[in-house]
């Protein structure tokens, strides 16, 4: 599927460094910011600079090592964080959204990381 990025979304514009946040990490591939309306105690987005719409996009398009570097900053941004449960920690989830149905507001492929406290289940029954 061809997908249509917009150079103009929130993230590409801090990417460029045109809009100030909350750094948590950054590496080559990714940057890692605090969530301006967290959602938990923690909140943190992970995303690539890459020109990705959404996870399948960066899945097929993106190359090994940025997808390498993805995968690792989110262990990074965990152990950060304190949240890994092998280490002493609570727990997390991880969130993908994805187009309409998958409610993506911002149409750059990004994780939320969330946790710091229990966080219920996942989906409540329609």
């Amino acid at each position: 599927m061809a997908y249509s990025y917009d150079d103009q979304n929130i993230f590409a514009r801090i990417l460029r460094g045109e809009i100030p946040n909350e750094t948590v990490f950054e590496s080559e591939h990714v940057l890692a910011l605090r969530d301006v309306n967290p959602q938990a105690p923690e909140h943190v987005l992970v995303i690539p600079k890459g020109a990705y719409v959404c996870y399948d996009h960066f899945a097929t398009a993106a190359s090994d090592a940025e997808i390498i570097g993805f995968t690792r900053a989110v262990g990074e941004v965990c152990a950060q964080l304190g949240l890994e449960p092998g280490a002493g920690g609570g727990g997390y989830r991880v969130i993908a959204n994805a187009g309409r149905d998958g409610v993506q507001e911002v149409p750059h492929f990004h994780l939320h990381i969330l946790g710091g406290r229990p966080l219920g289940r996942i989906l409540q029954p329609a």
